[in-house]
């Protein structure tokens, strides 16, 4: 029994590392595709294609799951709009309107928003090594952001953009937070959970999308839009998310939600392999300080 559940620890943390890896290469097509794709467009899209891979193998259970999913109720309809609709599409408008170190920046209140966010609504106040850990991954994070300058920090402007970013911060916190508040609502299988919360969400994205198609706001279909499509609807959509709430469910919101500070290093050896970029000293000094303040938030729990 203990080996089993050492394993099943083993594989929660796994699934958040190749989540935050995932979510990194959407960071990367919220910068590179701004201008090509309108954010309601692509929220839309990506959502609506995630339903329609994950329709045909969840539908049969959700519907022998019915009776939980109408006990769950407005629940549920929260949860996907914090989750399926708020995040997303506040990244990418904040994408059109501030730099992608001010969005990498912002993040970094998003394990603080969920501490005190799990603290007020869960009683779950993290521990004092979690508390430590947290500062000494976000002194790996400033590293990063400053680029081993601390005049690279005063440089930072700050836009209505940022602002958005901010929102998006506490709508994601306050969705890892009430899945777990609720879990005892959810107590559906990891596939069904999820596509009940984009079958609520993706209704909520309509309008908004009709609206930008109103507005004369759409994308052309060429390859590289539908590739970006396909990525953030398959690999950060489905994978990604049932990846962080299987990672939520077992290891809890305080040690979860620390992993977002990979977010950072994974877009650095991202840019490293996919876009020729150089790592610097700053990258390995900024990555090994996150990685330290892991390891103390958590040891306890992979000892």
């Amino acid at each position: 029994m203990p080996q089993q559940q050492g394993r099943t620890v083993f594989l929660a943390w796994l699934g958040l590392f190749i989540a935050s890896l995932l979510w990194a290469g959407n960071a990367l097509i919220a910068r590179a595709f701004h201008a090509a794709i309108p954010p309601f467009n692509l929220a839309f899209w990506r959502w609506s294609l995630a339903l329609a891979l994950l329709l045909p193998f969840v539908a049969r259970p959700m519907w022998e799951y019915r009776a939980q999913m109408r006990r769950a109720g407005w629940r549920l309809v929260l949860v996907a709009a914090l989750g399926i609709c708020t995040y997303s599409v506040l990244l990418y408008f904040a994408a059109r309107s501030t730099a992608a170190i001010n969005l990498t920046l912002l993040n970094t209140c998003l394990p603080l928003a969920t501490f005190i966010a799990a603290g007020v609504l869960l009683k779950e106040w993290p521990p004092r090594r979690a508390w430590l850990g947290l500062v000494v991954a976000s002194s790996g994070l400033i590293v990063l952001i400053a680029q081993g300058k601390i005049a690279q920090l005063a440089a930072l402007s700050f836009n209505p953009g940022d602002l958005i970013m901010l929102v998006a911060v506490v709508g994601w916190a306050l969705y890892t937070v009430l899945l777990r508040r609720w879990s005892k609502y959810f107590q559906f299988p990891p596939l069904v959970l999820l596509g009940a919360l984009i079958l609520y969400g993706v209704p909520m994205l309509l309008p908004f999308y009709l609206q930008e198609l109103v507005n004369g706001e759409s994308f052309e279909l060429t390859a590289k839009n539908l590739a970006a499509i396909a990525y953030t609807g398959l690999c950060t959509s489905l994978l990604g998310y049932l990846l962080w709430n299987q990672g939520v469910r077992v290891l809890g919101v305080a040690r979860a939600v620390l992993t977002n500070y990979m977010l950072p290093v994974f877009t650095a050896l991202l840019g490293y392999l996919l876009l020729d970029e150089r790592l610097q000293a700053y990258h390995w000094l900024g990555g090994a300080l996150i990685f330290a303040g892991l390891l103390v938030a958590t040891r306890p729990s992979l000892r």
